[in-house]
């Protein structure tokens, strides 16, 4: 998403787990406010950053995301999960850097 004195503009991931994320959603002005405001009301995590929000406009709808954003995409789930208290099966705390007390 754009900063307020531009015109917003939000694109969807979709991740299934098995292959790269694809996107599945597109929009610009009231369209992309309107995503956004589903998006969080569905408990969905928004990610705001206007210069990944570029590259990824330039996917076509169904596209999978090319490989040289994988690191960073891949860090953005990872942590959308840990915020949602959601690790993976063998996953330990070794550094004992989370809180599960919540």
């Amino acid at each position: 998403m754009t900063d307020d004195n531009k015109e917003k503009s939000a694109t969807a991931l979709q991740y299934q787990g098995k292959a790269a994320p694809t996107v599945t959603a597109r929009g610009h002005g009231q369209l992309a406010e309107e995503m956004i405001a589903l998006a969080q009301q569905h408990g969905i995590l928004v990610h705001q950053d206007e210069e990944l929000n570029k590259l990824l406009s330039q996917l076509e709808l169904g596209e999978q995301i090319p490989q040289a954003l994988y690191v960073v995409i891949a860090e953005l789930i990872a942590f959308s999960y840990v915020l949602q208290g959601k690790f993976p099966e063998n996953w330990h705390n070794i550094h004992q850097r989370i809180d599960f007390k919540t």
